[in-house]
């Protein structure tokens, strides 16, 4: 078994990666803290029942993911209707902000797009970024200083918005 010290030093070191996974899975704080613990949890048994695990961060990536669709198969397929639920108005203006950035997109030279697009999709280090478009790595930061200062501009948003509000 391996030591105590050692499992709690390497599961708290991979605690901000799962967290950041958990986030992007379930876009809820309170439901990324939930699986991440889970998951942590899991590791911290298996860990202790002696299994051997070649790649730990690999392993947890997986687990989590696993959790998270394991958690989707058993929620209910429909939710119940309340009554709130049947009064409440459409986010409209989460749709217009949507469209506005869609039309603002289409403002934007095609490399600068494609960088926002990665972007959107999850792709955030800019050392990937470079990777994946095959530009330098200063290319690709340039070009994407230049499409976010390019949509601030367009949405009205201040110089100095977090590029959060944007995607």
């Amino acid at each position: 078994m391996p030591c105590p010290a050692d499992m709690r030093k390497a599961l708290c070191d991979l605690r901000p990666d799962l967290m950041r996974l958990a986030h992007a899975l379930t876009g809820a704080p309170d439901q990324a803290q939930d699986l991440c613990q889970d998951v942590l949890l899991k590791l911290w048994v298996r860990l202790q029942d002696d299994h051997e695990i070649q790649n730990l961060r690999a392993y947890a990536m997986t687990a989590m993911r696993n959790q998270y669709r394991q958690g989707l198969r058993l929620q209910p397929a429909t939710e119940t209707m309340t009554e709130d639920m049947a009064t409440r108005d459409p986010d409209v203006f989460a749709i217009l902000a949507l469209q506005e950035l869609g039309s603002a997109m289409q403002t934007l030279t095609a490399p600068q797009a494609r960088l926002i697009r990665l972007v959107a999709q999850g792709e955030t280090s800019p050392r990937s970024l470079a990777e994946t478009t095959g530009w330098p790595l200063g290319t690709v930061m340039s070009r994407l200083a230049r499409a976010r200062a390019k949509l601030r501009s367009s949405v009205g948003l201040g110089e100095k918005s977090p590029t959060n509000e944007l995607l």
